[in-house]
């Protein structure tokens, strides 16, 4: 072996040590900087509220986004969800179920009907006289179900899926009786 060899080897040892070093050294540090969020339970067998907590942001992090759904029994399972989310949807009635069509034309309806945003009429009675000439039955209906059409798009209950049908039937006739 000659002189660079040894030269080479002892370097590559100490580089290799001191590496190992490092790396020690790392996870002495890791522990003493954790310490503190130990997984464990305390002292009485109890989940802490902090623990509890990080467990629930966890677990809310790793839930699945969506499913999927194949055959009959994917079929019932996404009818099963669909009627569950119906009914949650039921229990939540927006602006607290108010029928003052004012209140959610001035909260909802407002933000596209004022400037015509996306195509929707505007409040002037020039845009809504076809509209009008085809019943408050047809408005309303585009109202719940959504509409697109004459250039402009109507979201299903205004983009609010809690609104109830009579809201919406309120609101309909509020725009129409202010209109200019």
């Amino acid at each position: 072996m000659t002189k660079h060899d040894s030269t080479f080897l002892r370097h590559f040892s100490m580089i290799i040590v001191g590496l190992a070093i490092f790396t020690v050294f790392l996870i002495v540090f890791a522990n003493y900087l954790y310490a503190d969020f130990t997984a464990g339970q305390s002292a009485d067998g109890e989940l802490s509220e902090r623990e509890l907590a990080m467990a629930a942001r966890v677990d809310e992090r790793l839930a699945p986004v969506g499913g999927v759904y194949a055959g009959e029994t994917g079929r019932a399972a996404m009818l099963a969800a669909a009627e569950a989310a119906a009914e949650a949807a039921a229990g939540q009635v927006a602006y607290g179920g108010t029928l003052d069509g004012s209140v959610i034309y001035g909260n909802l309806c407002g933000a596209c009907h004022t400037a015509g945003v996306g195509g929707a009429p505007k409040m002037e009675m020039a845009d809504w006289t076809v509209r009008i000439g085809q019943g408050m039955e047809v408005m309303v209906r585009h109202a719940i179900d959504g509409y697109t059409g004459d250039g402009g798009i109507m979201p299903a209950r205004g983009g609010n899926p809690s609104l109830t049908d009579e809201q919406i039937e309120v609101t309909v006739q509020y725009m129409v009786d202010s209109m200019q």
